[in-house]
């Protein structure tokens, strides 16, 4: 009797489980725990997801990874939907996934935990790697979503306290997938920059799950790393994030971490008013006491020996004055009297004062002739009388 039974090829057979399976298992959820992580260069995810007593190979392609707001971690519990897919060389199921969440917040807790306890080991939250802020800040970076409201905040708490500094914003998303990849590029970008004094990161209140991207290695280490001290202002005042205890200085909001970026105008004014007064005050004070040393000194006897050795010399010098004066006086009185006597002297032999008594100056080869023996009678000779003269032949 002839066999019935049909015989599959492997390829065959291979082929009708997974179209059974495919058909069957077309959309999924299922809750487990994470295994063998691994983010492949292309994009795409490859894990294990495991229970205490089964374990299936999963697979997350990029288009659909870019959607999760974490990074999922080995050990991390969580839910996920998909299809079950069947790959032939292997002849091997695997869940092929299209979303993935948290199985709850203890699972995000959980991470936060212990992404904290590794960054803290490494000796990232450490106060002696902590950057001092500027207390006059010229410009300010800012990494937020430009489109929510704490961008609105850091820009008015800025305006009111500062507005001399210079705000450069570096837009980021700040929730959802790509949201860590965002943020380490605009603080990467800042510091490229080269001119920024500080940089604020921040973004408003949310769940955990909107809060996450902060809470990310990715974004801590960038901030570790940033050259520009970096000032962590997320969420509210409840809220703590990884990138709170890596940054140089936690805000409990992002319009307070603009406060502690930026002095206050208000404030500069007061301080220099009141240093001002207070300065006059003190100057006036030490000019009162300095005027009172130098009265005191004065009066004192050390200053007085010295003034009574100058009115001492000042007399001295007056007496000496008058000695000169008089010298002066009697050598003018003399010398008065010997010129009165040259000066009749001098009118006793006055030439014209002869001449006009009737004497006559006799000159010949233009010299005077004072004796009748030099008297030539043949030449010429000039005689000059008080009125004229006259020339002889």
């Amino acid at each position: 009797m002839e066999n019935s039974t049909q015989i599959l090829t492997v390829s065959e057979l291979t082929k009708e489980i997974r179209r059974t399976l495919e058909e069957s298992f077309q959309q999924v959820t299922v809750v487990g725990e994470i295994s063998n992580f691994k983010s492949h260069i292309s994009g795409h995810w490859y894990f294990s997801l495991k229970d205490s007593s089964a374990v299936i190979n999963c697979t997350m392609w990029k288009g659909f990874n870019q959607y999760v707001f974490f990074t999922p971690q080995d050990g991390m519990k969580i839910i996920v939907n998909g299809k079950l897919t069947v790959y032939p060389p292997r002849g091997s199921y695997q869940l092929d996934i299209r979303s993935m969440k948290p199985a709850g917040l203890g699972e995000l807790q959980e991470a936060f935990e212990k992404l904290k306890k590794k960054l803290e080991a490494e000796g990232l939250f450490d106060e002696k790697f902590k950057k001092p802020v500027p207390v006059f800040p010229s410009k300010i970076g800012i990494v937020t979503a430009i489109d929510g409201a704490a961008f609105r905040d850091l820009v008015s708490v800025a305006k009111r306290r500062y507005p001399l500094v210079e705000l450069v914003i570096a837009p980021a998303r700040v929730q959802g997938s790509g949201a860590a990849e965002s943020i380490v590029n605009s603080i990467k970008l800042l510091n490229k920059s080269g001119d920024i004094d500080v940089i604020i990161v921040g973004r408003g209140g949310g769940s955990i799950e909107d809060l996450w991207a902060f809470n990310e290695e990715v974004v801590a280490r960038a901030i570790f790393k940033s050259r520009v001290p970096v000032i962590s202002g997320v969420g509210h005042e409840v809220d703590f994030t990884i990138a709170d205890y890596v940054a140089d200085l936690r805000a409990p909001t992002p319009s307070v971490a603009m406060e502690l970026a930026t002095p206050d105008a208000m404030e500069i004014e007061n301080y220099i008013k009141e240093f001002l007064l207070k300065s006059s005050r003190i100057i006036d004070e030490q000019i009162e006491e300095k005027n009172g040393d130098i009265l005191s000194l004065l009066k004192s006897y050390g200053f007085r020996i010295p003034l009574k050795i100058v009115n001492k010399k000042s007399q001295q010098i007056d007496i000496i004055i008058n000695r000169i004066l008089q010298s002066i006086e009697r050598f003018s009185l003399v010398h008065d009297k010997k010129i009165s006597l040259l000066a009749k002297s001098m009118e006793t032999y006055d030439i014209q004062r002869s001449l006009k008594r009737g004497f006559v100056l006799v000159k010949q080869n233009s010299k005077f002739v004072t004796r009748a023996a030099k008297f030539n009678k043949e030449k010429k000779a000039s005689l000059k009388f008080y009125d004229g003269e006259v020339i002889t032949r």
